[in-house]
C-alpha cells in the first residue's frame, strides 16, 4: 500500500507541474493504439513490448496470481498513480494509459492485455522521436515492482 500512496503523491505533483510546452510535443495517438490488441514495436528503440521478438524491444510480461480481471484492475490502479498518467481505457481484457512527461509534455502510450498462464502482456511506446532514454522500459519495470507488492 505504501508504494501506491507514493505513486499517487507523485501523480498529484505531476499534475500540478504540467508541461510548460502544453501539447506541442504530445503527438497524435497512433491508429494501432487503443484497438484492444498490442501492436508490434516500430523499428525505433523507444518502445518495449513483452511480445516483441527482438532483444532491443522485448521485456518480460507481468506475472500475477489468481484471476485476470482483478490483476488488470490492480495494474490500472497502479498505472493511474504514475506521474503524468491518464487512463484512457480500462477493461478486464485491455488497458490503455497515456503518460505525459513533466517538462516537455511528450506522450507515451502504455497498453496491457491478459495472456495465458497468469501473465499480463505489455507495450509501452513513445509517440514521437527515436530515443526515449529508457523511459518506457523503466516505467514497465516500476509497474512490475509495484505489482509484485500487491
Amino acid at each position: 500500500m505504501r508504494s501506491l500512496a507514493g505513486l499517487a503523491l507523485l501523480a498529484a505533483a505531476a499534475v500540478a507541474m504540467a508541461s510548460p510546452f502544453g501539447t506541442l510535443f504530445a503527438g497524435s495517438r497512433p491508429a494501432t493504439v487503443g484497438t484492444g490488441t498490442l501492436a508490434p514495436c516500430p523499428d525505433t528503440p523507444n518502445c518495449v513490448a513483452s511480445l516483441a521478438a527482438d532483444d532491443v524491444h522485448r521485456i518480460a510480461p507481468i506475472a500475477y496470481r489468481g484471476e485476470a480481471a482483478p490483476a488488470m484492475q490492480r495494474l490500472a490502479d497502479t498505472a493511474a498513480a504514475l506521474p503524468g498518467a491518464r487512463i484512457v481505457t480500462s477493461r478486464p481484457d485491455y488497458l490503455h494509459v497515456e503518460v505525459v512527461s513533466r517538462i516537455m509534455g511528450f506522450v507515451d502510450d502504455f497498453e496491457a492485455v491478459p495472456g495465458a498462464s497468469g501473465v499480463i502482456h505489455l507495450r509501452s511506446a513513445s509517440r514521437l522521436g527515436r530515443s526515449d532514454f529508457g523511459v518506457n522500459r523503466a516505467r514497465v519495470e516500476a509497474l512490475r515492482t509495484a505489482m509484485a507488492g500487491l
